[in-house]
């Protein structure tokens, strides 16, 4: 699943907005007369109704796995069909076909939509999608700087290098297809690409999937979880035998027509069908679950993340004996969000603890999630404290500073005379290096700040966010370690 932003459903055609950041909720969406020649729903008058400012609540009591959205084939938006609207579109991207993506080929037909203005028969699909995104390809240099960790920095500037080099390849396409100068731009293709990336939904017969008028206005959750992440990761290893059984309940579950497993699809009837991912009481919004994603994954396809993120990881460097250890993959050596290290970083960090002439003998009790001595577990636990602390330390700014800076950053989104607002903060110098940066006076006698420089302080805010929630996993990680210590010590 893939979407950005962030009465009842007697409308086809709500404006959707990117999703915005916390407590700063984008105005009312302007409504729009359906248009059946593009879309109809299956009759849900009871079902649903527009959510506030954005999203969908529910109008009733709804149950869980009952549907409450049904778009017909006819109304998704994906490169075949455009391709069958379109003789010429359909032989030039077939000309072209063998060196482009999928997401590619779909960005294209999406332009050449977007290019045909009111003659489009999505144009007011086309002419109400958000008009600026905030996924990590969007970041400029200080953006992406404000990230501070050389990971997630690394992230952003492959994204957007794989994005520039997607559109070098594909311009001799647009240009055989006499796309308008604006159409050719990087930053047109940028929005393309953040819309496909944001607001698509999973089909089987294209990997790029589709877009969904109405579908991809449901706000994220992250996937439910009996226990939480840390807690299934023990039980991988140490509970097999439940686990097994927990498969096969799974399985009956997945034969019982009542119960449904997933929030939604493209079904046998022709139309993509989503549904109610639990219970949802009149007026509670409906949500849909994308997946699971850590939050620089969120930040990075959908442009948001979340405070409270079940499924974050955080990785910090390691050194290159202990990555290389066990049978672990390198991405499964990480902290999770209340500062435990996961269940393979704790064995590995056992195993490394160990003399290499015991390893052999005890791997069996390590890889069962055992502690090997108390000994052993101090060893750990100091080398993953002092690691965490030494991240901290090499870091520019506290997570207390960074949470200050946020606070400024979104009074700075909302003020009316933005230049009182730096004069009584700390931030000063951080602002002045933003202005510099954006090639505007310092003295700019302006009240409120041009849209563009808004736009930047909201990827800025997103940037300190995710780093401040980095520090803070950290540091939990240090405390928990620091505790652990104690008690070890007093056995």
């Amino acid at each position: 699943w893939r979407r950005s932003s962030g009465g009842r459903l007697s409308w086809a055609y709500p404006t959707p907005r990117p999703r915005p950041p916390p407590l700063q909720p984008p105005p009312p969406p302007a409504s729009a007369a359906p248009s059946s020649s593009l879309i109809s729903l299956t009759p849900l008058t009871d079902f649903l109704c527009c959510h506030l400012r954005r999203g969908f609540a529910a109008a009733r009591d709804l149950r869980r796995g009952e549907l409450v959205l049904r778009v017909p084939r006819a109304a998704l938006l994906t490169s075949d069909r455009v391709m069958a609207d379109d003789p010429r579109i359909a032989s030039c991207v077939d000309a072209h076909r063998p060196r482009l993506s999928s997401i590619q080929r779909l960005i294209v037909c999406l332009l050449a939509e977007v290019g045909k203005g009111k003659s489009s028969g999505w144009y007011l699909y086309l002419s109400q999608l958000p008009t600026y995104y905030t996924i990590l390809a969007t970041f400029n240099d200080f953006e992406i700087e404000a990230l501070q960790v050389d990971d997630a920095i690394w992230v952003a500037q492959k994204a957007v290098s794989a994005i520039r080099s997607e559109w070098e390849e594909a311009t001799p396409l647009m240009r055989e297809l006499d796309f308008k100068p604006k159409l050719l731009m990087f930053k047109t293709w940028l929005w393309a690409f953040a819309t496909v990336s944001s607001r698509t939904l999973h089909v089987a017969w294209d990997d790029a999937g589709c877009l969904c008028p109405i579908g991809d206005l449901f706000n994220y959750a992250a996937p439910d979880n009996d226990t939480s992440s840390e807690e299934q990761d023990t039980e991988e290893a140490m509970k097999c035998q439940e686990r097994n059984v927990n498969v096969m309940l799974e399985e009956i579950k997945l034969d019982s027509p009542s119960v449904r497993l997933t929030d939604g699809g493209y079904e046998d009837s022709k139309a993509y069908c989503l549904y109610a991912r639990k219970r949802y009481r009149k007026g509670e919004q409906v949500l849909l679950g994308y997946g699971t994603y850590t939050n620089l994954e969120l930040l990075e396809h959908y442009g948001f993340l979340l405070d409270e993120n079940p499924n974050e990881k955080t990785y910090i460097q390691l050194d290159s004996e202990l990555c290389t250890m066990g049978t672990w993959p390198k991405d499964s050596l990480y902290i999770h969000p209340n500062g435990h290290p996961s269940f393979a970083l704790l064995c590995s960090l056992r195993l490394w603890a160990t003399p290499t002439n015991r390893r052999k003998s005890f791997s069996h009790q390590i890889y069962s999630g055992s502690m090997l001595s108390v000994e052993n577990e101090l060893e750990v636990l100091k080398r993953l404290g002092s690691k965490c602390v030494e991240t901290l330390q090499q870091l520019p700014t506290t997570a207390e500073l960074d949470g200050r800076l946020i606070h400024f950053l979104r009074n700075l989104q909302n003020s009316t005379s933005w230049r009182v607002d730096v004069e009584q903060s700390s931030f000063g110098q951080e602002f002045a290096l933003f202005l510099r940066f954006h090639s505007v006076d310092v003295d700019c006698t302006q009240d409120q700040l041009p849209v563009r420089l808004l736009r930047s302080l909201e990827r800025w805010e997103l940037a300190v966010r995710w780093r401040c929630s980095y520090k803070i996993a950290l540091t939990k990680c240090v405390l928990y370690c620091k505790r652990l210590i104690n008690e070890l010590s007093l056995q």
